[in-house]
């Protein structure tokens, strides 16, 4: 049963992590759903899980793009259609109509392209296939969310009767307004709307004169609304009719929402359905970024990522145009516990989180950035110490926490746990915390754990050099300049460059030196040789890499060769079968000329016949009997061997040409303009005389009209005439 940690999701940045998905999800549902992410406790799940999400990153790439699964949330709609005769109002039924909708087009979609999408096929086929729903809410709401009339037959009667008794309002309004308006009694205005009802706009001092039911009036109390008694009881019958219209759509209402009651389980399963998908197409959009792929899962204790990268720094780094660079870490039987040793500020921390975290998202369903052939197996716990845990809480010293930590790694730890520990040993005296230190990684070795911890302490590196299977590492430095080149090297322990680093940052040597007697001479020696031994492998990575580079491009330049040797002796194949028909061609050609002149002279047909036979017969002796299909291709031959000819001609021709000097164009100076000059615009035909010059810019007569031009723009014409 794999059990990790809030702290160990915290202490390797998982929720940073899920942040990022969760802002590609589409909807709400999605957003919250991406946050809860946990590792997964079966491996059957979790394999459908990183099979979906890497079948959904392929469909970025092919002709078969997922359709849109992006839903409005009916969590409030669910929990009404639990409560029994309860109805949802008109604009819920459009929601699950739509949420139908998508869901249908999805489960269609999986289905048909199940070969492509086999995992999320698996997923779509949990979820009914049914009509009835949108079908249900298509009788009675349109498109826009309002109630057809046609939704009942009493609705469609009284949605008639308004309109005809709205149009007697309408009627009855116009003749009394027509009326008090040439009598003079109306506002300029005319008409207003109060309370929903149409009124006349009467001027005050006339409002006893109107017959009707003043409904208010303006906020000086000049007009007063009014609406006339001629339309009067037509609105008391429209407000009537409209009662009437609400009771009819509450009660059809009720209807659809005991209607779609049924279906509710099979909602709150599309809902659900839906929002998985969202989270899906949230994690491939998240490996699209990261270049995310699925290594190989295996039974086997190995863990072995290659060119890995840590997805938070390396969106980071893309987002400010930086160089990440990758690491490749591998655990496995012979190698089951690393540490990685060397100075500050080189990367050893941020080595040791890549494996833990890319770790974690491969185990919660989450495509990592490894090279395709990593491959790694599943942990049941993977136990973390990073970082300066001091406990304000529990008034505890960042050593406490540390020994607290250590016990309870002590109790969990096994053969199916992989253990980080950042700078093991720190927080109390050098030799006694380090005593300790190796007291706590021998018995997480005997226990067959893997592990990665960072340390600075000698004897650390001395205790892993000495376990058959645990490996020292460091990361590699520039020798002369102490720059941190982010490289993990495995097999030798890294030095802590103290002395040198404090050099370079400017300590006076004297002080150096007094440091240096202060302590053991062993000590000194150590790190001198270790701190040796690292320049001398960051000299011989430099050169291997120079020769990798430089053997990567002999074999590019050999294969091209190859290619071109292959091609040339085709071509060569080809033009000597070329010349030797051409050859034969011309030999048949002179003598059928032979025999034409003989004929000419002799006029004798039966010795022309003869001498034609047996030209026939010698060829024919000579040539094995050629099939159709053997004819066919042998024309095709030569055309493609003429058409390859023609191409290097003109090639030839193209290059001749190419290598012609270009005639030299000597431009003339362009004229100083003057007042009086002709001048016309580049771009345009007119022209006008220079009348006056100012800075860059004059002005153009153009007999009609002047105008200001800039000078460049101005095109000589001819002299000013004297």
């Amino acid at each position: 049963m794999i059990s990790i940690t809030e702290k160990t999701l915290q202490d390797l940045q998982f929720p940073t992590v899920l942040e990022t998905i969760s802002a590609s999800c589409n909807t709400e549902i999605g957003k919250q759903k991406a946050l809860e992410i946990i590792p997964f406790k079966e491996k059957e799940l979790l394999m459908k899980a990183l099979l979906q999400t890497s079948e959904y990153l392929a469909s970025f790439d092919n002709n078969n793009a997922v359709p849109n699964h992006g839903f409005d949330s009916i969590s409030h709609e669910i929990k009404f259609l639990a409560i029994e005769d309860s109805f949802l109002e008109v604009g819920s039924f459009r929601k699950i109509a739509s949420l139908s909708e998508t869901t249908n087009i999805l489960l269609l979609y999986f289905k048909k392209f199940q070969d492509y999408y086999p995992n999320l096929y698996s997923r779509a086929i949990q979820v009914d296939f049914t009509k009835e729903i949108i079908s249900s809410i298509d009788d009675v709401v349109d498109k826009y969310g309002e109630i057809k009339d046609n939704a009942s037959p009493d609705l469609l009667n009284i949605r008639r009767d308004m309109n005809l008794v709205r149009g007697k309002v309408n009627q009855s309004f116009g003749i009394a307004m027509t009326q008090y308006n040439s009598l003079g009694y109306l506002d300029d205005i005319k008409e207003s709307f109060v309370n929903n009802r149409r009124v006349l706009a009467v001027l005050a001092m006339y409002r006893r004169k109107v017959k009707g039911s003043i409904l208010g009036s303006s906020k000086t109390g000049s007009i007063a609304f009014i609406e006339p008694e001629a339309s009067l009881k037509y609105s008391r019958e429209l407000s009537n009719l409209e009662y009437e219209e609400k009771e009819e759509i509450t009660r059809i209402l009720k209807y659809l929402s005991n209607t779609i009651r049924p279906f509710l389980p099979l909602l709150i399963n599309y809902q659900d359905f839906l929002s998985d998908v969202d989270v899906v197409a949230a994690k491939a959009k998240y490996a699209r970024k990261i270049k995310g792929v699925l290594p190989e899962i295996t039974n086997n204790r190995r863990l072995y990522f290659r060119d890995a990268f840590h997805p938070i720094l390396l969106l980071t780094n893309d987002e400010k145009k930086e160089i990440t660079y990758p690491q490749t870490i591998e655990l496995d039987q012979e190698h089951r516990i690393i540490v990685i040793s060397g100075p500050n500020a080189g990367g050893k921390t941020i080595s040791l989180k890549t494996v833990g975290l890319l770790q974690l998202m491969l185990q919660s369903g989450i495509l990592i950035p490894v090279h395709e052939r990593s491959e790694t197996f599943l942990f049941d716990r993977i136990l973390t110490d990073i970082g300066d845990n001091q406990s304000i809480e529990n008034h505890l010293s960042t050593y406490s926490y540390r020994l607290n930590n250590m016990n309870y790694f002590l109790k969990k730890c096994n053969a199916k746990t992989m253990f980080l520990i950042d700078e093991f040993g720190t927080g109390s005296d050098p030799d006694l915390g380090g005593a300790l230190a190796e007291i706590f990684l021998e018995e997480f070795y005997h226990r067959e754990a893997f592990g990665i911890i960072t340390t600075h302490y000698s004897n650390l590196k001395i205790l892993a050099n000495e376990l058959p299977f645990a490996t020292n590492a460091n990361m590699l430095f520039d020798e002369k300049t102490l720059e941190p080149m982010y490289k993990l090297a495995l097999g030798q322990a890294g030095s802590s460059f103290t002395f040198e680093v404090a050099q370079k940052n400017g300590i006076p040597f004297g002080l150096i030196n007094r440091a240096k007697k202060k302590i053991e001479g062993g000590k000194v020696r150590f790190d001198k040789t270790i701190a040796n031994l690292q320049k001398e492998r960051s000299k011989m990575e430099k050169t291997s890499q120079t020769l990798k580079e430089e053997e990567s491009k002999a074999r590019e330049e050999g294969k091209k060769m190859e290619t071109i040797n292959v091609k040339i002796k085709q071509k060569l194949e080809s033009y000597q079968e070329l010349y030797d028909s051409n050859q034969k061609l011309i030999y048949i050609g002179q003598k059928i000329d032979t025999i034409s002149e003989n004929y000419f002279n002799t006029k004798n047909k039966k010795e022309l016949v003869a001498e034609f036979l047996k030209i026939i017969e010698i060829e024919n002796s000579k040539r094995k009997k050629a099939t159709a299909k053997e004819t066919i291709v042998k024309k095709e031959k030569e055309k493609e061997i003429l058409k390859e000819v023609s191409i290097k001609v003109e090639e030839i021709r193209a290059i001749k040409k190419e290598k012609k000097l270009k005639p030299t164009v000597i431009e003339k100076p362009k004229p100083i303009l003057k007042v009086g000059d002709r001048v016309r615009m580049f771009d345009g035909k007119a022209v006008g005389s220079i009348d006056k010059i100012e800075k860059n810019k004059a002005t153009v007569n153009y007999g009609v009209f002047t105008s200001k031009v800039s000078l460049e723009a101005l095109e000589f014409v001819e002299k000013a005439k004297k």
